[in-house]
């Protein structure tokens, strides 16, 4: 009973001389297991999902550069290419091959790059709305508006100033507003452990502005599909029916992973795993132990 309420410990390891920081949930002759967070999300935000599955696995989630309790970048550069290298050099400090993969979001990008990367290394992966845009939703136009653009917003981002919260109930209801699906509970333990309280009382988030910044480079799809065909282990990709993802199915991109199946979650958006944790757990549980 002890053991199920103890929580994870903190580590740090380096990628591009930054100092990045990731959580061991023990039970280390287990099968490995890598969590990867989502943008201006945090490793944390996991735990639901660690505490049921770390019996069965070794789990350890990692914050991304500019997120959690990691460095941010130096010169504000959050690039899918630098999120990719830095999951590389953490698996190459733990070492434990072959290795599940479980990403959401941006993380799932991450996990379904690295697959195709080194497909001898991966033994699962699920990937939770973490294919990129919908084709539909591609950037588009001119190279030399989308390079203008991105100019005039990372001018913005260094006039920004970062919000302060008066209190942390605050800072709570906005993580609310942001996802309409948590419960009470949910939100003031992703807001506790998502900001810093400010020597002045106020609450900010821990994560950099700079990862809202949008690439000046369009989505190049066909190459993914060139990285998702790779990807050799038995592929889990989730979605959410309320969410703003489309069907990886019917939009032709499930189609790039040489063995996935898709399932669509009822009832939630897309943070799948937060919505419907049950459903989650038992649909990943489920994949998970047909391709042991």
């Amino acid at each position: 009973m002890i053991e199920r309420v103890i929580g994870p410990t903190s580590h740090v390891f380096y990628s591009q001389r930054l100092k990045l920081h990731y959580v061991d949930w023990g039970n280390a002759s287990a099968p490995p297991m890598v969590l990867i967070h989502g943008g201006r999300d945090h490793c944390r935000n996991w735990d639901w999902v660690a505490q049921e599955l770390r019996e069965q696995y070794h789990i350890i989630a990692p914050d991304l550069r500019g997120h959690g309790d990691s460095e941010w970048s130096r010169g504000g550069q959050y690039a899918l290419i630098d999120y990719v290298l830095d999951v590389a050099q953490l698996l190459e400090h733990l070492r434990l091959f072959p290795i599940t993969l479980v990403g959401h979001s941006l993380g799932g990008g991450i996990a379904c790059q690295y697959s195709g990367i080194y497909p001898d290394r991966v033994k699962q992966l699920v990937s939770i709305e973490g294919l990129g845009p919908p084709p539909k939703h591609i950037r588009q136009g001119p190279a030399h508006q989308r390079m203008h653009d991105w100019i005039a917003q990372m001018q913005a981002f260094a006039g920004r100033h970062v919000r302060r919260y008066p209190s942390l109930d605050e800072a709570v209801q906005r993580m609310q507003e942001a996802n309409k699906h948590l419960s009470a509970e949910q939100a003031y333990h992703l807001t506790l452990h998502g900001t810093y309280r400010n020597e002045d009382g106020t609450y900010t988030w821990k994560f950099d502005n700079y990862v809202r910044s949008q690439s000046p480079y369009s989505f190049n799809l066909e190459e993914a599909k060139g990285i998702w065909g790779r990807v050799t282990c038995p592929t889990l990709l989730l979605r959410g029916l309320e969410s703003w993802a489309s069907d990886p199915m019917l939009d032709g991109r499930a189609q790039a992973f040489p063995n996935a199946c898709c399932v669509n979650v009822a009832q939630a958006g897309h943070w799948v795993h937060h919505d419907q944790l049950d459903k989650f757990l038992e649909v990943v549980g489920d994949f998970l132990r047909e391709n042991a």
